[in-house]
């Protein structure tokens, strides 16, 4: 006998639907799995007839062939432990009505006792099962949560194999795990952070919210202390709030990638995302044998923060580059290609030498000329290229931390930052993937960054004196079109220019 299941897998941060035929023929025991199941599928023989045989269910003592269809993609993973399982009973049995096994999709690993245990990417594959016009699905108790955000779907938590069988039987039924994905989302966006927590570094600050007003890559430079990693861990909190939308392409990521909390149904903050230096290329864009997303992906609709810049592997900086200027990765391998979305904001820190005291007035600085310059040479010029706010961040004064009022709050600056980036919506409506000024292309440049002549000649002087490149000509149009956007102006002034101009000041002294 025949039975088919349906289940599911991802592909890059989507799912697809897959079909496990499951057949019993009599022949010779034995038990298969074709379609090209990677390693972890495979194993799944063992674990399937152990909780098969622990939920007190007989295991057919005949030729078992699953096949998984489409059988030309390769399939990984251990969500498919489930309903191999169910599909064997179904047509050892028959049981189970074929009408029922095609209105549900079921994902789960087996224990070897028969208990379901949670797998990767359980959002997507909802949203690929409400695609399809599935009536439901059956899923993991710890993956419920996150299944249910998309709503339209009977989400029903199994808590083991015998469980989910008497539901499919008609023995039991099992509630449907329902929830307010808009007041979890309402309750989930909040900070432990604020902006105000920072002592001084008011024109590091004033940088932070023009780079957060226009979506504009930052870093920022000073000795050791002076708050730059402070600065950058609280850039999240003016950032303007997620949309339902992009928390659910958010939490998608993060589902794939198995980094979603148990407790947690929507990644409702913007992610913020801090490696260390030692990661590789593979770590921060992506990859791996059968690819997953990299940092620059978990970052996606949040910050990517670097710190300690030039301790970086230097290819993997490089890497870098692409991911900036597309907003998207590409894994190729031989037998497939995948796109990963890596809209992100770039902050980075570093010190201005080793030792980290060069031009500090209260330190003395260890290093020698060659010894900074190889330190900064680390970073390239085409990188720096690309980020468009170059900050420095000087050592804190003492009567600023035990003087100096609380700074403004997080909610105050974000005001600010929304209604710029609500200025920058209603500029760029009618373009599908344009939201904000960092990312206009050289058209958009000559369409909303027109500039007087005063302005004209401050730019002119900049370049030729700082030798800046065209590519960073453009960042301080865009940087001038953010500066006037926070200030409400319809046109560019030369004022906007000047302080646009100062945020590129660092690219000189980086290459003296």
């Amino acid at each position: 006998m025949t039975a088919r299941v349906l289940s599911c897998a991802t592909l890059g941060i989507d799912a697809y639907i897959v079909h496990i035929e499951a057949d019993i023929s009599r022949r010779l025991p034995a038990f298969s799995v074709v379609g090209l199941p990677d390693s972890a599928v495979k194993e799944s023989r063992d674990r399937v007839m152990a909780a098969i045989k622990n939920a007190g269910r007989t295991f057919p003592n005949n030729r078992v062939t699953v096949n998984l269809a489409p059988a030309d993609i390769r399939k990984e993973g251990s969500a498919f432990d489930l309903p191999i399982a169910i599909g064997i009973i179904a047509a050892m049995s028959g049981s189970i009505s074929p009408e029922k096994l095609s209105q549900y999709l079921i994902l789960g690993e087996l224990a070897l006792d028969g208990t379901v245990r949670p797998v990767r990417g359980a959002l997507p594959m909802a949203v690929e099962a409400k695609k399809a016009g599935l009536k439901g699905l059956l899923v993991p108790v710890e993956n419920a949560r996150e299944a249910a955000i998309t709503g339209g779907l009977d989400v029903l938590p199994v808590r083991d194999l015998g469980e989910a069988l008497d539901f499919l039987e008609g023995y039991c039924d099992i509630i449907p795990f329902e929830i307010n994905s808009k007041a979890i989302f309402r309750q989930a966006r909040m900070h432990r952070v604020d902006f105000k927590d920072v002592r001084g570094q008011e024109h590091a600050k004033r940088a932070l919210e023009v780079a957060a007003a226009g979506a504009h890559n930052a870093i920022l430079m000073g000795p050791p202390g002076s708050g730059k990693t402070m600065l950058a861990r609280r850039l999240p909190t003016i950032l303007p709030d997620l949309t339902l939308d992009e928390a659910l392409q958010t939490t998608k990521i993060h589902s794939v990638a198995g980094l979603l909390p148990p407790d947690t149904a929507l990644v409702a903050v913007r992610p913020f995302r801090s490696p260390h230096h030692t990661i590789s290329d593979a770590g921060l864009i992506g990859g791996g044998s059968y690819p997953r997303p990299g940092e620059v992906s978990l970052a996606h609709h949040g910050v990517l923060f670097l710190d300690e810049l030039p301790e970086f592997k230097k290819q993997v900086l490089e890497s870098l580059r692409q991911p900036i200027e597309d907003s998207f990765v590409t894994i190729a391998r031989a037998a497939m290609s995948l796109s990963y979305p890596a809209r992100f904001m770039l902050v980075c820190a570093m010190n201005p030498c080793p030792c980290g005291y060069l031009g500090d007035p209260h330190h003395e600085c260890i290093c020698s000329p060659p010894v900074v310059q190889r330190y900064v040479n680390r970073i390239s010029g085409p990188l720096m290229d690309r980020i468009d706010i170059h900050v420095e961040a000087p050592a804190v004064q003492y009567e600023e931390l035990a003087n100096e009022p609380a700074g403004e709050s997080s909610a105050e600056v974000r005001r600010r930052v929304q209604g710029a980036r609500q200025i920058q919506l209603d500029r760029f409506e009618g373009y599908s993937d344009l939201f904000s000024n960092a990312h206009m292309g050289p058209r958009e440049i000559r369409m909303f960054c027109k500039i007087d002549d005063r302005s004209e000649e401050l730019l002119r002087m900049a370049i030729t004196r700082l030798g800046l490149s065209a590519r960073a000509y453009d960042r301080i149009l865009k940087a001038s079109r953010t500066i006037a956007d926070l200030e409400g102006e319809e046109d560019i002034q030369s004022r906007h220019v000047a302080e646009a101009i100062q945020y590129r000041s660092l690219d000189r002294r980086l290459w003296e």
